[in-house]
């Protein structure tokens, strides 16, 4: 799967519009009609917004976040992937608490997935599992991301064997069997982040022989 968010977007719902979150603390939204969901985990009110960017002289589509949650994500959850991996560009805009682009993996619900996170404002790349709606830090390393710029972050899955790279360098070599199994793939931001995303893919990894 290779899509850039302007088709993306086209299909996906303005989270502002959602509604309320349960009082499980996810967001929970029936899928647009293009199978995308979006939502946060720990409530909040989350934005996800199709808009224009000006990039290398032309103007792009983009998802932006731009609304204030815990932990806002969109997902497309009929995936069902075990291995292979997740890409995305993203720029972090702006933000008091928080400059964060990520993507997640072995999503099950607003409560459980994998997440790996770059933050401008620390200039650092973490990996987190996230279980019954609570983060957990597996891994946290130094790494420049500067803010108002364009990074590639790339996360290749692989059983218990996770890998995290940012602008093509490989930062975390990690294994960890929080979460087994299928599921959906998607982005993330923190918080009060204003992050835009473009080029999104991941494509299953290639059945063995």
């Amino acid at each position: 799967m290779n899509l850039p968010f302007a088709a993306l977007l086209m299909a996906v719902v303005s989270c502002a519009a959602c509604g309320e979150a349960p009082s499980s603390g996810a967001s929970s939204m029936a899928p647009s009609p293009a199978g995308w969901q979006c939502g946060s985990t720990g409530g909040g009110s989350p934005k996800w917004t199709l808009e224009k960017e000006h990039s290398d002289g032309q103007a792009i589509e983009v998802l932006k976040q731009s609304g204030a949650a815990p932990y806002p994500w969109c997902v497309k959850p009929d995936v069902k992937m075990a291995d292979g991996f997740v890409e995305v560009r993203f720029k972090p805009l702006a933000g008091r608490e928080d400059q964060a682009g990520g993507v997640l993996w072995r999503w099950q619900n607003g409560d459980n997935y994998y997440v790996a996170r770059a933050n401008a404002l620390e200039d650092n790349l973490s990996l987190y599992y996230t279980s019954g709606g609570t983060r957990h830090t597996l891994q946290y390393v130094a790494a420049p991301v500067a803010p108002n710029a364009w990074h590639r972050l790339r996360v290749e899955f692989t059983g218990p064997r996770i890998a995290v790279f940012l602008d093509g360098k490989r930062y975390i070599d990690f294994s960890d069997t929080h979460i087994v199994g299928s599921g959906g793939v998607g982005v993330w931001t923190k918080a009060d982040s204003v992050t835009v995303f473009d080029e999104f893919s991941s494509p299953p990894a290639p059945a063995s022989r």
